[in-house]
């Protein structure tokens, strides 16, 4: 695509986005009779501007920008690189149709956004596209009969083939507690005592981004202490349902029942057996009355159930006491592709168990509940929370709230120097966990250097980087 623009020195057209991350600006010089054309790269505008006065002209057939400047009418044809298209829009902002930008460096993702505790989660899915679905739902159900059976675990019984899953999920959770502990030995992860930030690396970071208590006085800099696997991996509880299907848990009862990992409730409600931890297996449907309303079926013709050995032998948590050390570099290497290895099959079967189980989460507080409904205790404290009476917000959770993966900055290179203050823009960031397998020696896997930035440069001093273009 090819552009006819006639300047002058009055008007001025601009085209920005702020959701990119680079600067670029076209200035007019009249003495000399050329377009200066300036790029900026910088982590939170991008914009694409034609200085001048006149008129804008499109011509679809060649591959020249001519500019006519008012007064002497001279032409001067210039030839626009693939790249610098590249960094303006198509159409012009006032069009009806828009054509998206393009992120051709898929190394550059946006880092995940950090929502404020004043604002409530996004749906997962936007509620227009629920009422759609709801709709079209409708339609089917007209001809087909009203109480057709309904599919596990709808129906009380569980997902045969999601049973393997649950045990490798839940086996998975355990390695990496085990294998996490052992690798605080020999890598170094420092944690903020005044927030919930961490940082892996020899020292911590320099930036200013400390929001706890009396922040203003350290001027937003961290105190950086030993960290723990609970700031690595954050415990999050939920109730234990003896019954997934039954009556929804009450205020009065948020004492009485038992508190567990959530991801452990999500595997026992999957199908993994824990002696400490009984729950209901039904082995026949249930009969549904009403919208609400069921009955357990008959299984008095049933012979009775034989207790069974669990599926795959279950592991069990290392104590502190008897974590040892790798001795080598070979073992560490090892260790943390093990480590790495249990982080994705941890996430890749949690995501699989979600899609058939039902996990909910607070729109406004990170509290979760594992069955189809969110429990009635009014614990939520967050925003607000004295016009909802304590209630929760519940909605459809997602993978990061049961597994959040707590983002640190990446250090380029461990034995170099460290992160500096002014070169912010220019770093990257990684799960936690991925960032300790990573300088422990561990391949770094594809899906995470999106958000890595590891094409990018990294000045070496603060006047390069304001001469990056």
């Amino acid at each position: 695509m090819a552009s006819m623009v006639s300047l002058s020195f009055s008007n001025a057209m601009e085209f920005c986005d702020t959701k990119k991350y680079t600067l670029s600006s076209w200035k007019l010089n009249s003495s000399s009779n050329i377009i200066d054309m300036k790029i900026f790269s910088r982590h939170d505008h991008r914009c694409f501007g034609l200085y001048g006065e006149g008129r804008k002209q499109i011509n679809e057939k060649t591959d020249d920008v001519q500019v006519t400047l008012s007064g002497n009418h001279q032409s001067l044809p210039t030839q626009i690189t693939e790249a610098a298209v590249e960094l303006g829009p198509e159409q012009h902002s006032g069009s009806k149709t828009r054509v998206p930008w393009r992120n051709e460096v898929p190394q550059n993702a946006d880092f995940p956004r950090q929502y404020s505790k004043k604002e409530k989660k996004p749906f997962p899915v936007p509620i227009v596209e629920l009422r759609r679905a709801a709709r079209e739902r409708i339609k089917k159900m007209k001809d087909e009969p009203k109480r057709k059976p309904l599919p596990a675990p709808k129906n009380g019984l569980l997902v045969k083939n999601l049973i393997p899953d649950a045990y490798d999920v839940y086996n998975a959770r355990i390695t990496l507690i085990n294998n996490l502990k052992k690798l605080l030995k020999v890598v170094p992860v420092h944690a903020c005592g005044w927030c919930s930030e961490i940082h892996v690396g020899p020292v911590g970071h320099p930036f200013r981004s400390c929001k706890g208590t009396q922040a203003n006085y350290r001027k937003g800099l961290h105190e950086w202490t030993n960290a723990h696997v609970e700031d690595i991996l954050i415990p999050i509880e939920a109730f234990h349902l003896y019954d997934r299907l039954g009556r929804r848990i009450t205020h009065e009862e948020r004492f009485s029942i038992s508190r567990i990992p959530a991801m452990i409730e999500l595997c026992i409600q999957a199908g993994v057996e824990i002696p400490e931890f009984p729950t209901k297996r039904r082995r026949k449907p249930i009969i549904r009355i009403g919208r609400k309303e069921f009955v357990d079926a008959d299984e008095s013709e049933l012979p009775d159930k034989v207790p069974e050995n669990p599926l795959k032998p279950l592991l069990t948590e290392l104590p502190d006491s008897e974590v040892v050390a790798p001795v080598d570099k070979e073992e560490v290497i090892h260790l943390a592709e093990e480590t790495l290895q249990a982080w994705e099959q941890m996430r890749r079967g949690t995501k699989r168990l979600m899609r058939m189980y039902h996990v909910r989460v607070c729109g406004y507080c990170p509290e979760i509940h594992v069955g189809p409904t969110g429990h009635k205790a009014q614990n939520c404290g967050a925003h607000k929370h004295q016009q909802r009476n304590g209630q929760h917000g519940w909605q459809s959770a997602v993978l990061d709230d049961l597994i959040p993966p707590r983002f640190v900055w990446h250090v380029p290179d461990v034995n170099g120097p460290p992160l500096e203050r002014e070169l912010r823009n220019f770093y990257g960031q990684a799960p936690a966990v991925v960032e300790m397998c990573i300088q422990a020696g561990a391949a770094l896997p594809e899906q995470y250097k999106s958000t890595m930035r590891l094409d990018v440069g990294i000045p070496s001093t603060l006047k390069e980087a304001e001469m990056v273009v």
